[in-house]
């Protein structure tokens, strides 16, 4: 249920717009033509379609959690570590999108991919401190992000090595799925 205090419904409009703003930037720099085609994928890839709406339940839940997390916190310390949390998470969000897509660096993309699940378990602890359940709230986000790191790792694996010139391009194989 959403509470309906004005304090409260600020903090949502808040969280909302960061969540808009994250969504946004990452989506503004994707693209999954070109380059991204020629990669070689497992078999178990979501198909590209899947994933708008997947990072929105996931950015939905996440909003929800960071509003209450927020709203909930008992003092400026508590308020303050859970601001500087997401802050960090929305930051890293964003960052692997422009390691991935506009650097065309999976590997380097699977090492930031790391950190950034970490920061949604820092998310976790900082909200959780206060706020056990509302937690719970970035369990999808935490699940999601580990099945994206082990896509991450599988499309390293699949089309090393990176950052430097294939005469042959990124597919020697002609493969489109591997396991």
């Amino acid at each position: 249920m959403i509470d309906l205090e004005p304090g409260f419904l600020v903090t949502l409009g808040g969280s909302a717009a960061v969540a808009i703003f994250v969504a946004g930037a990452g989506g503004f720099m994707t693209d999954t033509k070109g380059w991204y085609r020629g990669l070689r994928f497992p078999a178990w890839k979501p198909p590209d379609w899947a994933f708008g709406p997947i990072w929105t339940l996931v950015l939905v839940c996440a909003t929800l959690g960071a509003a209450h997390g927020i709203y909930r916190a008992p003092d400026q310390g508590s308020f303050w570590l859970c601001v500087t949390a997401l802050g960090i998470n929305a930051a890293l969000n964003i960052l692997w999108n422009a390691v991935f897509f506009l650097l065309r660096r999976p590997d380097w993309a699977f090492a930031e991919v790391l950190v950034f699940w970490l920061s949604i378990v820092a998310v976790m602890l900082a909200v959780g401190n206060h706020a056990p359940t509302v937690s719970l709230y970035f369990v999808p986000y935490l699940v999601w992000v580990a099945i994206a790191s082990l896509l991450n790792w599988k499309i390293v694996v699949l089309n090393r090595p990176f950052g430097r010139a294939r005469a042959d391009g990124p597919d020697p194989s002609g493969s489109s799925t591997d396991d």
